[in-house]
C-alpha cells in the first residue's frame, strides 16, 4: 500500500510521522524548506506533561536537558504577589523549550526511521484524489509527483493542502499581539516563570499591559510584552527600551548586564477550520486551528492532533478504510479546540477590560490572574486539556461501566503496570502503538511472581476475553488506580484515553467496548454477542 503523505515538517508533522512509522506505516514527509530549522530562541513552545511523555516516547530522547522545568510560577499585580506556585513530582512543572531545539529532537529520531522519507526543498502545489489515494505535485529541486494512501495537511496557518481542499478557515485576527525578546542575564527569580501585570514602572491605561518571564537553559529568558491593541510598528528602540526598564524594575536598581539573543513580534489569531477531513486528506496543527491568547499553548495541542490521528490512519492504512474511526477525528480534536477557543474569547473581555464594575470587586484581580496563570501553566478553565467525554467513539448502554478516577474519554493516569512478559512498566510506555490496552486493577500482584497469578481469580476469564476483541489488545496488571476498587478493567485506547471502566470481567460489554472506540465497524449487539460467545468458549 502507498505511504501517507505528510505535508509540512514542522514539529506536528514530524511527530505524525514518527508516530505512524511506530504503528509500521511508511510516510514521506515533503519539507518545503532545507531539511534544518534556524535557531530562534524567542521562539520557543511550553509543554505539559502528556505532550513531553508524547515526544519522548517517540525520540527515545529525554527533554530536560534541553529546555527549562520551573521550580515555580509568580503572578504579580503591581508590585505585590498575588500567586505562588510551587511545583513537584505529584505537580510537575510544564517544560519550556525552545522550538528548534525541539524540532532537532523529531529530525534526528527520523533519521534513524527507515519506514520514513523526508523530501527537502519540496513545495506542494497540488493535490488530487480518488477512491483508491491521493496523488501531490510539488515544486522546487526535485519537483516531481508523490502517490500516497492519505495526505495530511501539516503546512502551518497559510496551508497549501487547506486552500487547494477549499476549506474555510474563519476567525478572528491580531486577538493579542506581544514584543518578543530572548536574553542573557540574570534575575532574582532564577528558575520560576513570572507574570506581571501592570508593572509599577509603566503608566496606567491600556499600555500598561503585562509582561511575562520564562526561564530557558544557561541563563537565557524569553521575555513576552503585551502590546496594546492596534497596528503600531514596534521598533528596534522601543524593544530595547522595554527589555531595559523591565530588568531595572524588577532588580529594583541600575540595569543589570543582558545580552539579547533574538526578537520579535507574535500575533496570535483565533481560527477553526470548517473541515480536518475531505476523503483522503485531512489537516492538523495550526492548519487547522490558531490559537494562543492568553497563556495558552497552540503547538501543544497540534501535537496532541497528531497522537489523535495517527493510531487512527494506522488502523485504516493495514485494515482498510474506516471511515466513522477516521471521521471521529475531526469530531474530537475540533470539539476540544473550539472549547478552549470559546473560554478565551468569553475570558477575554474580563481579563483585558481594564475597568468597569468588575474592577471594584473584592478579589476579581487576584482571580483574574489565577485564570491567566491556568493559561501558561495548562490548567483550569483556560488551559486544561480537552477530553473526549462526547466522542462518537464512546460507548453507550454497558451495564457493568464504573466510575474510576479518570473520567471516560480522558487520559489515563501514567500507574505502574505489570505487561505481559511478567516485567514491570509504566502505562504510558505502552501507548502509541496501535493497541487498545486493558487494565486490570489487582491489588497484591505486585509482590508475587507473575507465574502465581497469571494462572488465578478472574485471569483466565479476562484473558480469554481480550483474545476474543475485534482488535489487537495488550493485557496489563496494575496494583491500583485512582478511584479504581479492586478487579475494576479499564479500556484504553491507543492514544491514552479512557474508554470505559468495567465492575469486574465482563465479556460482552468489553468486546462492544472496543467495538465502538474503533469506529463501530463489525458493529452492534451481534457483535458484542459473538465477542462474549468466543470468549465463553475460550475459556
Amino acid at each position: 500500500m502507498d505511504p501517507v503523505i505528510v505535508t509540512g515538517a514542522g514539529p506536528v508533522g514530524l511527530t505524525l510521522a514518527l508516530a505512524l512509522a511506530r504503528q509500521e506505516v511508511p510516510c514521506v514527509v515533503l519539507d518545503e524548506g532545507p531539511g534544518k530549522d534556524e535557531p530562534r530562541p524567542a521562539r520557543t513552545v511550553v509543554l505539559r506533561e502528556d505532550a513531553v511523555a508524547l515526544v519522548e516516547r517517540l525520540t527515545g530522547t529525554p527533554l530536560a536537558g534541553l529546555g527549562s522545568r520551573w521550580a515555580g510560577w509568580r503572578s504579580m499585580r503591581r508590585k505585590q504577589v498575588t500567586r505562588v506556585v510551587e511545583f513537584d513530582d505529584a505537580d510537575p512543572a510544564p517544560l519550556h523549550i525552545a522550538q528548534h531545539e525541539l524540532t532537532a529532537v523529531l529530525r534526528g529520531a527520523l533519521d534513524h526511521e527507515p519506514l520514513v522519507k523526508v523530501a527537502v526543498d519540496s513545495r506542494l502545489d497540488a493535490v488530487e484524489q480518488e477512491k483508491s489515494g491521493v496523488t501531490a505535485h510539488t515544486r522546487g529541486a526535485t519537483g516531481t509527483w508523490w502517490r500516497g494512501s492519505y495526505l495530511v495537511g501539516c503546512d502551518g496557518p497559510r496551508s497549501t493542502v487547506r486552500k487547494l481542499q477549499d476549506i474555510r478557515f474563519p476567525g478572528r485576527t491580531a486577538v493579542e499581539r506581544y514584543a518578543v525578546a530572548a536574553l542573557r542575564t540574570e534575575l532574582p527569580w532564577s528558575d520560576e516563570a513570572l507574570l506581571h501585570r501592570m508593572p509599577p514602572w509603566r503608566t496606567a491605561g491600556p499600555s500598561a499591559g503585562e509582561v511575562v518571564g520564562r526561564p530557558l537553559p544557561d541563563g537565557v529568558w524569553r521575555l513576552d510584552w503585551l502590546l496594546p491593541p492596534g497596528k503600531d510598528l514596534v521598533t528596534p528602540e522601543l524593544l530595547v527600551n522595554r527589555v531595559r526598564e523591565t530588568l531595572t524594575g524588577w532588580t529594583d536598581g541600575s540595569t543589570p548586564a543582558y545580552e539579547l539573543l533574538d526578537t520579535g513580534v507574535h500575533t496570535v489569531h483565533h481560527r477553526l477550520a470548517r473541515r480536518w477531513r475531505v476523503g483522503r486528506v485531512l489537516l492538523a496543527g495550526d492548519a487547522a486551528h490558531l490559537l494562543g491568547a492568553l497563556g495558552t499553548q497552540g503547538l501543544e495541542e497540534g501535537l496532541l492532533d497528531a497522537d489523535n490521528l495517527a493510531w487512527k490512519l494506522a488502523l485504516a492504512w493495514h485494515h482498510g478504510p474506516r471511515e466513522a474511526l477516521l471521521d471521529s477525528y475531526q469530531e474530537e480534536r475540533r470539539a476540544a479546540i473550539s472549547a478552549r477557543l470559546r473560554a478565551a474569547d468569553q475570558l477575554l473581555p474580563l481579563l483585558r477590560g481594564g475597568g468597569g464594575l468588575r474592577s471594584y470587586v473584592p478579589g476579581a484581580a487576584r482571580g483574574n490572574d489565577a485564570l491567566l496563570a491556568d493559561g501558561h501553566l495548562g490548567r483550569g478553565t483556560l488551559g486544561e486539556p480537552g477530553t473526549y467525554a462526547a466522542s462518537p467513539l464512546a460507548p453507550a448502554n454497558l451495564t457493568g461501566e464504573v466510575s474510576v478516577g479518570t473520567p471516560a474519554g480522558a487520559p489515563v493516569a501514567d500507574v505502574r503496570v505489570t505487561a505481559e512478559d511478567g516485567t514491570f512498566v509504566r502505562l504510558g510506555s505502552r501507548l502509541g502503538r496501535g493497541a487498545l490496552l486493558v487494565v486490570l486493577v489487582a491489588p497484591g500482584t505486585g509482590v508475587w511472581d507473575r507465574k502465581h497469578w497469571v494462572t488465578a481469580g478472574v485471569m483466565p476469564r479476562l484473558a480469554a476475553a481480550v483474545t476474543a476483541l475485534p482488535h489487537h489488545a495488550e493485557l496489563l496488571v496494575a496494583e491500583s488506580y485512582p478511584g479504581a476498587a479492586a478487579h475494576t478493567v479499564l479500556l484504553v485506547r491507543p492514544d491514552g484515553h479512557l474508554v470505559t471502566a468495567l465492575g469486574g470481567v465482563r465479556p460482552a460489554d468489553l468486546y462492544a467496548a472496543a467495538e465502538s472506540a474503533l469506529g463501530g465497524a463489525a458493529s452492534g449487539a451481534a457483535a458484542a454477542e459473538e465477542g462474549a460467545g468466543a470468549a465463553a468458549g475460550s475459556r
